[in-house]
């Protein structure tokens, strides 16, 4: 059973954080952020590996979270495994860090998880950037759910989660060659299918959550629609990598400027 995750301790006000961001301005300094990395399917932690110094030596913080089920929670993975999870992962990387004033980064479906995470916690989340990633609706509907069996018919009924396989990194991430495809196919594991069906509803709240989004122009995605808006109402300001679906393995010192940059 997942444990309830409080937010009962004192967190800063938006007065408190302007104030910080003014003092910072103040005195000609950058605005050093706290950025929590949320990987998408198949990944973990170790998918942020060439980010997180990167954001360190530029003096930034990264708490890259491993979803369970995946990564090296992978022997977590079980039919129970779902977005309550997932959201619960993310809260937990908050609360015992004791963070505020963070950016939260989804990369893929887990765009629906820090969406999610967001709308639980937005006295302390400054901006979710989504990256090539699920983008929410502002609507109290559910939404983000789907069946994976439709998308991937090699699923048989007892599968717990959807491998990665050459076919779809050929799709949508064909950048991904050489030794950086050898490692990323064999450091993958199953994505939990319950992560896929299980949609996320989000309260009015959510509403107020700044939002940026960095997009891939070679993930397969009409991306010149999408910013013009045929595909939904951008809320905040975006970038273009020209890369697959995996910037942060392939285009790791061009995600980092972009996130740096919408920060």
């Amino acid at each position: 059973m997942v444990g309830q995750t409080s937010f009962s301790e004192p967190s800063p006000s938006v007065a408190a954080r302007n104030l910080r961001r003014f003092m910072y301005a103040e005195a000609g300094a950058r605005m050093m952020s706290r950025f929590v990395l949320i990987p998408g399917a198949w990944l973990g932690a170790w998918a942020w590996k060439r980010v997180v110094p990167l954001l360190e030596k530029e003096g930034h913080e990264a708490y890259p979270v491993t979803l369970t089920g995946m990564g090296e929670r992978v022997h977590l993975m079980s039919k129970d495994v779902g977005m309550e999870t997932a959201i619960h992962d993310v809260l937990n990387v908050v609360r015992y860090n004791e963070l505020d004033d963070f950016i939260l980064v989804g990369h893929s479906f887990a765009g629906k998880v820090a969406a999610a995470v967001a709308d639980k916690a937005t006295d302390r989340v400054s901006k979710v950037i989504y990256l090539d990633a699920f983008r929410p609706e502002r609507t109290r509907d559910p939404q983000g759910g789907f069946d994976p069996s439709k998308e991937f018919p090699s699923l048989t009924p007892d599968s717990l989660g959807v491998r990665l396989s050459e076919e779809i990194v050929d799709t949508i991430g064909k950048d991904v060659v050489g030794e950086e495809r050898r490692w990323m196919m064999s450091m993958a594991t199953p994505w939990p299918i319950k992560l896929a069906k299980d949609p996320i509803t989000l309260s009015k709240g959510y509403d107020s959550v700044k939002e940026a989004y960095i997009f891939c122009t070679l993930a397969g995605d009409p991306v010149e629609e999408i910013v013009a808006g045929k595909w939904g109402k951008l809320e905040g300001p975006y970038k273009l990598i020209e890369a697959g679906h995996w910037p942060m393995i392939t285009k790791p010192e061009e995600t980092v400027r972009d996130l740096v940059a919408l920060a």
